[in-house]
């Protein structure tokens, strides 16, 4: 089952609701260049309210349908990822192109405010105002069909034919803008009307008949869709709100049959404000505005929803850049062995302690921090060393903003072959392999409530390292170029989340993660006496290698396999490593500290304390 946490009281909603606007994530600012919307009522951000300040200036607070001053789910959606969510229309020109009362193709002529245009014609009136061209970075949102469905009461016999025609033309809207240049389209299903206070009240046939044909357009949109090869994002509003109506006091709700503006039912929410809900506070208790809308707590966890099918592929495409950047330090400890190792001949061995510490954005995109030990066997005869080493692993990681953790575990295996000249001279080489061990807790945040996501995968890191460089000095200073490259071939297997009848659980394909990491620097160490030698390595570091350009994942209600932007990381640092060699008990030790800087939003760090000697 779905875990969930609740509940919270109305007036701590709000305050949580308004600290999530002003801490929206850094790095989510970057995910989408701007996000475009295009729909009915639903979407509205008040597409009409030019037309009723027109009547009313006091009526500038109002014009979204739902519980005015409120947002709709679009605005959240928009505030998150710092972009536009206002309304284009009317003389007004954001980007939310929504309108209410918008049907899928057919423009609607009437009172009481004229012309309302259908998705197809926001769709078309976007394209035209940018040159035919439809931004390959930006997020869109195609949602319609609900008013299609309305018509049918009028016209029972005429369902299907009513339901094919609006899919064929929210098929077509999605293929348009794809075939503009669009990559990214969110494309939430309908609600289960059934469920509404307005087909309730009409009794038990009608909301069986509202449940009947939401889910019959719901199956020909998503069958559509894929039936031409059209990838979308999708949203299971419909199995949502179900989920919320069996258990509202887990979501902060306590009334989903009623609406919170007066009148009871017949209510329209264009116009409801404050002074014309049933109660103070109703907006964030009622589920639902009016007979068919959402109120503003609705929105916000539909909005939520919107977030968990966006973020979920983008937080599991992290895990392998976790895991190389633990491969990365222990190539590192193992590298650091060759220098030692050359220095005696015969038989040496040695063992690394070590903390893995990473943290991007300031933790709201992930931290972790782990310890690993690696040992090692190395055999000494002139100028060359040669040996092998096993380790293990575990790092905790926390991807930040209540959105969840994952442990991963790692053992190794690997061998390494140096050579040393007389000159000063060193290089080094090492190959090993990695077992990996990941489980994942993705917590999905639906208002006060807090889903729980559970899953557990395998992997590999096949490992190739370089070091090398060259000593120079007399007496007690010794200094020179360093230098390394490591490669890394990372491989996730797939899985599936918990709970897949939940409309926020997710199956996540196989990844794959090549990561090429170039060093150059310069290293200088000063022998205090016999036995203290602090030493200092500074170099500039280079990713090579491109991370995914997108971020995988299927819904497990709908079937959908979609794609979104992959999470992007800065490719070039520098990293400091201070340090110091000694003897404890006879051994010869080595304890320091490994950090970088002047990676955006991002911060490594590796302790570690090593200890060796013959044998």
């Amino acid at each position: 089952m779905v875990r969930s946490t609740s509940r919270s009281v109305p007036a701590t909603r709000l305050l949580a609701a308004a600290l999530a606007l002003a801490a929206a994530p850094a790095f989510a600012a970057d995910t989408f260049s701007r996000t475009v919307f295009f729909g009915d009522s639903l979407t509205d951000a008040g597409y009409f309210r030019p037309l009723l300040v027109q009547q009313d200036p006091a009526a500038a607070i109002l014009g979204r349908f739902t519980t005015n001053p409120g947002l709709v789910w679009a605005e959240w959606l928009a505030d998150y990822y710092g972009t536009d969510a206002t309304p284009n229309g009317n003389g007004q020109s954001g980007d939310n192109y929504a309108a209410g009362g918008s049907m899928v193709a057919n423009d609607r002529l009437g009172p009481p405010f004229g012309l309302t245009p259908s998705l197809a014609t926001q769709a078309t009136n976007y394209l035209a105002a940018n040159g035919g061209r439809a931004d390959p970075d930006a997020l869109y949102t195609v949602w319609g069909g609900a008013n299609d469905l309305f018509s049918i009461a009028a016209n029972p016999s005429q369902a299907q034919q009513i339901i094919g025609a609006a899919v064929t033309a929210q098929v077509g809207i999605v293929g348009t803008l794809q075939g503009a240049g669009a990559r990214y389209v969110l494309v939430p299903n309908i609600p289960d009307l059934g469920i509404t206070p307005s087909f309730r009240a009409q009794g038990d046939a009608a909301a069986a008949q509202g449940t009947a044909i939401s889910a019959a357009y719901n199956d020909a949109l998503y069958g559509g869709l894929a039936a031409n090869g059209l990838r979308v994002i999708p949203m299971d509003t419909f199995t949502f709100l179900r989920e919320v109506v069996a258990s509202p006091a887990e979501y902060g709700f306590g009334n989903v049959t009623g609406t919170a503006c007066q009148p009871q039912i017949t209510a329209q929410s264009i116009t409801c404000n404050p002074g014309t809900y049933v109660s103070p506070g109703a907006d964030q208790t009622y589920l639902f505005a009016d007979g068919v809308h959402p109120s503003s707590a609705a929105h916000r966890a539909i909005a939520d929803l919107a977030l968990g099918m966006i973020e979920g592929p983008r937080q599991v495409a992290v895990l392998p850049r976790s895991a190389a950047m633990t491969g990365r330090g222990r190539a590192e400890r193992v590298g650091a062995q060759f220098g030692a190792a050359t220095q005696h001949e015969g038989r040496r061995w040695w063992a690394d302690v070590r903390g893995d510490f990473q943290r991007y954005d300031h933790g709201d995109n992930y931290d972790g921090a782990g310890p690993a030990l690696t040992a090692g066997v190395g055999w000494g005869t002139g100028n060359l060393v040669y040996g092998g080493f096993a380790g293990y692993g575990r790092q905790a990681n926390d991807w930040g903003l209540r959105r969840g953790d994952w442990d991963q575990g790692e053992a190794t295996l690997g061998g390494f072959l140096g050579w040393q000249a007389d000159s000063g001279a060193w290089i080094g080489g090492q190959l090993s392999y990695t077992q990996l061990d990941i489980d994942t807790n993705r917590q999905v945040p639906i208002g006060p409530a807090l889903r729980v996501h559970r899953g557990s995968t395998d992997g590999s890191n096949l490992t190739a390292a370089l070091h090398g460089g060259w000593r120079m000095g007399e007496g007690a200073l010794s200094h020179g170029p360093v230098l390394g490259l490591v490669a890394q071939q990372i491989e996730i297997d797939g899985f599936a989340e918990s709970d897949p009848a939940s409309s926020t659980s997710l199956a996540f394909p196989d990844q794959e993660f090549d990561s090429l990491v170039g060093s150059l620097g310069w290293q200088a160490s000063y022998a205090i006496n016999a036995h203290l030698a602090p030493y200092a390595r500074l170099t500039v570091d280079r990713e090579f290698e491109d991370g995914a350009e997108e971020a995988f994942a299927q819904s497990q209600t709908t079937g959908l396999e979609y794609g979104v932007p992959g999470p992007g990381y800065d490719d070039a640092w520098t990293t400091l490593t201070l340090g110091a060699r000694t003897s404890v008990f006879g051994l010869d030790a080595n304890l320091g500290v490994s950090l970088n800087a002047g990676e955006k939003g991002g911060k490594q760090t590796t302790a570690f304390a090593t200890l060796g000697g013959g044998f």
